[in-house]
């Protein structure tokens, strides 16, 4: 009973309402009708742009009403305007991402040049304090006005000159390890300084021949180097034109004979005014650093 009750109320409410008009009808279906995508394919030309742009609009005018309205014209301004102004900060990014990138090369080669420039201003005050210094004698020592002194990479070989006639027992001659003092007793020493560098003690000996001279022999620590001046204070050599004895290079162990032959091959190009193996080896790298920041 209750459905047929609210079957007939619903068919008097019917013949109550009044119906609408077409356009109400039309309006209402217009608002209800769902929208859909239509494909829309077309080819763009970067140099000619316009022609897309009149596709685009053509598109629009054929599908849609949307040139019938009034605000049309200040939409497509704005769209383009807005358009305008994101690719001009894309562009702005872009050019400065470049610069920066361009900044930061300028300032890393700048580095590397300002450093090499440091080591070469290093490499020629070294050129320059070494040629105000003397050349070695034949054994790669000197001969000072009290004693002269040569050298091999592993040893020293120091004369002291006394008095003909003098006994070890009248002789003071204290080694040490970065020390040495030799003399006659109860008289200032001929000999009293600190060591260029240190030696081996327990390896060192003295003794005197032909009661004039003191011969002593010094065992050096570091044997891949050569020594400017046999005490601290005393007038130094140029090391540069130290010239080692090659024959004997095969008795050497390989690292020292290494170093010797490094040594040789480094005053051989300084004297014809070529770069040293360190120095070649800093053209290489900055060859191949140059090679990657232009990449």
């Amino acid at each position: 009973m209750a459905i047929i009750s609210d079957y007939q109320d619903d068919e008097q409410t019917k013949k109550q309402t009044p119906p609408s008009s077409s356009s109400s009808s039309s309006s209402s279906y217009s608002q209800s009708k769902p929208s859909k995508s239509i494909p829309f394919t077309s080819t763009f030309d970067p140099s000619n742009p316009t022609a897309f742009l009149d596709k685009v609009f053509d598109f629009i005018a054929k599908e849609s009403d949307f040139f019938e309205k009034d605000s049309a014209e200040k939409v497509i301004l704005s769209a383009g305007s807005a358009a305008k102004v994101k690719k001009a900060k894309v562009v702005a990014a872009e050019k400065a991402k470049i610069a920066a990138e361009e900044k930061a090369k300028a300032e890393k080669v700048a580095a590397v040049a300002k450093k090499d420039k440091e080591v070469e201003g290093k490499e020629d005050e070294k050129k320059d304090q070494e040629s105000s210094l003397a050349a070695p004698n034949k054994g790669n020592g000197m001969d000072l006005e009290k004693y002269s002194w040569t050298q091999t990479l592993q040893e020293l070989n120091v004369n002291v000159p006394v008095p003909h006639g003098t006994k070890s027992r009248f002789l003071t001659c204290e080694i040490k390890k970065n020390h040495l003092t030799v003399g006659l007793k109860g008289q200032p020493p001929i000999i009293d300084g600190e060591l260029y560098k240190s030696i081996k003690p327990d390896e060192c000996y003295w003794s005197i021949e032909d009661q004039s001279v003191v011969s002593i022999l010094l065992t050096k620590h570091d044997q891949m180097d050569w020594w400017k001046c046999l005490v601290k204070g005393d007038p130094e050599i140029n090391t540069q034109k130290v010239e080692p004895q090659t024959s004997n290079l095969g008795d050497l162990d390989p690292e020292t004979r290494q170093t010797v032959e490094k040594m040789m091959f480094d005053q051989r190009q300084k004297s014809r005014g070529l770069p040293t193996s360190e120095e070649i080896q800093k053209q290489e790298m900055m060859k191949k650093f140059m090679s990657q920041v232009n990449i």
